[in-house]
């Protein structure tokens, strides 16, 4: 589902690129694989433009909040660079940690990352689909997701099947760039996002549409309020939501229900 082909043509379109709303799932879907694989070399310099250079402190901020179960068993989802995986696996020294995508060009320079921090035997790298993962439920202890789950259209799906390979009691830690609350710094930037992020673009890529879809991305993702609604829906309790950095960013972490006691006999 997650790979259909791109060409030449759907490029040509990217540069008429006119918004997110309204797209079919498959189109939004191919659209970021095109995305992605054109800026994949300036990955991460795009994440830190894109965070004001906060993004690492942001996801040392997320795998603080893992907790470590029995199995010390953990996942990130939509690894992209392994950033996140790779923190997870230095805070959490006992754990193993899957970092699964469904891009090999971003996988590739995880790769070099995780061998550059001698973590070869304890984080992996797994090709997959967000919506239909290759693990077995509750695989892990805790799942992961950042600055990834506002390029999936059906979002409810995607938690749920994170839900479904944490086992009971388990943490789901999502860590996405959010609007910030109406405000000076609100109107700040997003003239950052809309107006100097595009510009700057046409200079770092071949493709600034790429820039205009993740400024458009973070406008369109839900509230806080409303994505916390949307974990509850899907099945998480005790859901919390962390504002970074006054608002451009949210940790939002849940716990899968816990196993009921079984009756004695």
């Amino acid at each position: 589902m997650l790979e259909p082909e791109v060409g030449v043509g759907y490029r040509k379109r990217m540069e008429r690129y006119r918004g997110i709303r309204n797209i079919p799932a498959e189109e939004y879907i191919r659209m970021v694989k095109d995305i992605f694989s054109t800026v994949t070399s300036r990955y991460d310099f795009l994440t830190h433009l894109l965070s004001l250079w906060r993004d690492i402190s942001w996801r040392r901020f997320a795998a603080k909040n893992i907790r470590q179960g029995e199995t010390c068993r953990l996942l990130d989802v939509g690894t992209g660079t392994a950033d996140l995986a790779i923190e997870m696996a230095l805070r959490n020294p006992r754990c193993s940690v899957a970092a699964m995508d469904f891009m090999a060009e971003m996988m590739e320079l995880g790769a070099g990352k995780i061998k550059k921090k001698g973590l070869l035997g304890r984080v992996s790298l797994v090709r997959g689909d967000a919506l239909d993962m290759p693990f077995p439920s509750g695989t892990f202890d805790a799942a992961s997701i950042a600055f990834g789950i506002r390029n999936i259209p059906d979002k409810n799906k995607a938690l749920r099947e994170m839900g479904r390979v944490v086992a009971p009691g388990g943490r789901v830690l999502v860590l996405e760039m959010t609007r910030p609350a109406p405000g000076f710094f609100g109107r700040l930037y997003a003239l950052y996002l809309k107006r100097i992020l595009p510009q700057a673009a046409r200079v770092f890529s071949s493709n600034p549409a790429a820039y205009r879809y993740l400024a458009d991305s973070i406008f369109n993702f839900p509230d806080p309020s409303d994505f916390s609604d949307m974990m509850r829906r899907a099945g998480f309790s005790s859901v919390e939501s962390y504002s970074l950095t006054l608002g451009i960013t949210h940790l939002f972490v849940g716990s899968t229900k816990a196993q009921s006691a079984r009756p004695k006999v």
